[in-house]
């Protein structure tokens, strides 16, 4: 029974048993016992806590190793010195500012200059920056063909215009 204020509560009654206190008794089996730090772990099994045994040899090294561990490997192949100019950002501006088909040529080409020069493909480096180059200059020139043909295109319409206006009666 519970007091609740002047009213005095029953509890309901419990459905599966009584409620015993918490006992070290669990369902779970007693941990195993701690070993003695100063034991010999049993045959196949690490020491204790990760440390050593006490008759463990040494690890072996061989002779003339590297006791920091082994130095960096070198990049076989990549050639000393910068790569070539790729282009890239000319290519950029070129695909956006002037020919987008020829342009979006000149940055696949641009891209792979830095490829092929860390590969130590210093022939096809020197190519794909050359083509690159190319690409972005044909590009600049295909807009400047384009613009001059439009340019062409409005004079010769108010020309036009302006004939026929001065013409008529």
């Amino acid at each position: 029974m519970r007091a609740c204020g002047s009213v005095v509560v029953p509890l309901p009654p419990i459905l599966y048993g009584e409620v015993t206190p918490m006992s070290t008794d669990g369902p779970y089996p007693p941990s195993a016992p701690e070993p003695d730090p100063g034991a010999p772990a049993p045959y196949g099994q690490p020491a204790p806590y990760g440390q050593p045994g006490p008759a463990q040899p040494p690890a072996y090294q061989q002779p003339g190793a590297y006791p920091g561990g082994y130095p960096a490997q070198p990049v076989y192949g990549a050639p000393a010195g910068p790569p070539p100019d790729n282009f890239l950002v000319w290519a950029i501006l070129s695909t956006v500012l002037c020919c987008l088909p020829l342009g979006i040529v000149s940055i696949v080409y641009a891209a792979q200059v830095n490829d092929k020069w860390l590969r130590g493909d210093v022939a096809g480096a020197t190519e794909s920056a050359r083509k690159a180059k190319q690409f972005a200059i044909w590009s600049a020139g295909v807009q400047a063909v384009v613009l001059v043909l439009i340019g062409i295109f409005y004079v010769g319409i108010f020309a036009l215009a302006l004939g026929t206006a001065s013409t008529a009666p």
